[in-house]
């Protein structure tokens, strides 16, 4: 099977004139698409503006904060190291009963088809911050209020645009496997079991209608609502703020303050300028859980091929100058 990194290289050469995609979808979003998108905003944000009060007034059982955070790190870590890491950039190998997981834990995550994520995402890396991009803060220029309104764009509009990015020519990988393909199309299903089964459980450990109730509410739709906030302000606030320690051909940068919501992927300078290492927070102190948990695959048996930054490969992305100081001063420590 054609693997991710080929994948990319071949969509940097392809051209814009590529037949469009008759598998799982055209080069159009449809109005009724475009009202869904609307609804699965609006309510779970609607949701967690509601949450605020909510607590102040009645509280919040710790079943319903076991279910947020349970289904939130459930759906992020499937979005990071699934969606992400393994199928967007191929960062390391899978067995197939890990690959499939991992679409489905993506899909539950309620952010799109996984061939749709993946096309929309391996874009994004071509263009990234120019003419191109999806989804750069940078649209419509530099000004304050051009970035105001380009930072909107990142972080929500993109989303409505009618163009849709043709998934043959940027994920021919997944559409060739049959169960991805399975699964992409299917995202409908996943959604609607990431939405009820916390308050099936909500439901079932309390014995009562109420249990169910907040167990939606918390365990759907607030943790729906924050994970979609975070994953969006991976595309805003890390393309146009942050520390920037390494090259890159954008404008990614590292915000350590969502590190541990984004399951790491907040370390977006180092992504950018290696996109297919299996850690982003490579520096001391930097947490990145979904690293820690495909390290664990590895021990496991279920993943391999990882492709871990060496120091070397890490020194070598530094901007100029800092790599060579870094590797005099430790050899000076070990003289």
């Amino acid at each position: 099977m054609t693997s991710s990194s080929d994948v990319i290289e071949e969509a940097r050469k392809a051209t814009d004139t590529s037949p469009p995609s008759a598998t799982l979808g055209g080069e159009q979003k449809r109005s009724i698409e475009q009202i869904t998108l609307l609804l699965f905003i609006i309510v779970p944000f609607a949701a967690l503006v509601a949450a605020v009060p909510l607590v102040w007034g009645w509280g919040v059982s710790w079943l319903d904060m076991g279910l947020l955070v349970f289904f939130y790190f459930l759906g992020c870590h499937g979005i990071t190291i699934g969606f992400h890491r393994y199928f967007t950039h191929g960062s390391f190998k899978a067995k197939r009963p890990l690959r499939i997981a991992l679409a489905i834990m993506g899909s539950m995550a309620v952010e799109g088809p996984l061939v749709r994520w993946v096309a929309d995402h391996r874009r994004h890396h071509k263009f990234s911050d120019a003419e191109g991009d999806p989804h750069s803060p940078w649209r419509f220029g530099e000004t304050l209020p051009a970035l105001m309104k380009g930072l909107w764009w990142a972080h929500i509009g993109w989303m409505f645009d009618e163009e849709q990015t043709p998934q043959d020519k940027y994920a021919p990988d997944l559409i060739k496997d049959g169960a991805l393909r399975a699964i992409s199309r299917q995202f409908v299903f996943w959604t609607a079991l990431s939405l009820a089964l916390p308050p099936l459980i909500g439901g079932l450990v309390t014995m009562s209608w109420w249990g169910a109730f907040t167990g939606f509410f918390w365990g759907s739709l607030v943790r729906v609502a924050l994970l979609h906030h975070v994953t969006w302000s991976i595309n805003s606030i890390c393309h146009a703020v942050g520390k920037r320690p390494f090259r890159s051909r954008d404008r990614s940068g590292n915000v350590w303050w969502l590190a541990v919501l984004s399951c790491g992927e907040s370390w977006h300078n180092l992504h950018h300028a290696d996109p297919t290492s299996a850690r982003h927070g490579v520096m001391r102190g930097q947490i990145d859980s979904s690293a820690r948990f495909i390290r664990w695959f590895e021990m496991l048996g279920w993943a391999y091929d990882v492709r871990w930054p060496s120091r070397s490969r890490i020194d070598s992305r530094r901007h100029d100058g800092e790599g060579d100081s870094r590797r005099r001063t430790e050899a000076a420590g070990t003289a």
